[in-house]
Order: structure tokens, then sequence, then C-alpha cells
């Protein structure tokens, strides 16, 4: 099984979760997130007074998977979620040890 992580741009999140759906993904976690990367924020105007953000805010995806499903929901979250701009986002990939669904203790794939 794997464990995938994805940030993405907040905007991209329905089109992302839409692909993701039609490849049979049944669930996953969203999380509104704050961070930054090598762009090291951004420059914004208020009121026109400029001031730096140096947090950007992302969405971060959590996915469990079987192993034969793994490539192809990185691949859709890179296709989708890409603007070819700075700031994009990343996915990391883990091998999860073991899933166990609470309610009926089903256990690895099942359990997804």
């Amino acid at each position: 099984m794997k464990y995938i992580i994805a940030i993405i741009k907040p905007h991209k999140l329905e089109e992302v979760r839409s692909a993701l759906a039609d490849l049979g993904i049944a669930g996953m976690t969203v999380s509104e997130v704050k961070g930054f990367g090598r762009q090291k924020g951004q420059t914004e105007i208020y009121r026109g007074a400029e001031y730096a953000v140096n947090m950007v805010p992302k969405v971060k995806l959590e996915i469990a998977t079987d192993d034969m499903l793994g490539e192809r929901v990185v691949e859709t979250i890179q296709s989708v979620a890409s603007t070819q701009a700075i700031g994009d986002g990343k996915i990391f990939v883990l091998d999860l040890a073991e899933a166990v669904r609470i309610r009926t203790n089903e256990t690895g794939s099942n359990a997804l």
C-alpha cells in the first residue's frame, strides 16, 4: 500500500478531487495548511501598502491506496494540479505498512 501526501494550490482542490474520484479513490483527508518553499512567500499590496506574506496558503491531501493505483494517483495529481507556475506544490509517496478499519477490523487494502 502507498500513503500519498500532496501539497497543492487551494483553487485546484476540486479538480484534483474529481479526477481522483474518477480513478476510483474512495476517500482522502484534506487540510488547509500554510508554508513556503523556494518562492519564500510572496509580496502583496493591501490598501496601497506593500507587505510580505511569509507563509503561503496551500491544501494538503492525504491518500492511502493500494500499490496498483499509487503511480496513477501521483500522475493524476501532478497533471491536474499543475499550473506550470512556481508554488504548484509537492507530492510525497511513502510505503504504508498497515491500515485497519476501526468499525470492522478489516486490515490491509480491504481497510481502504
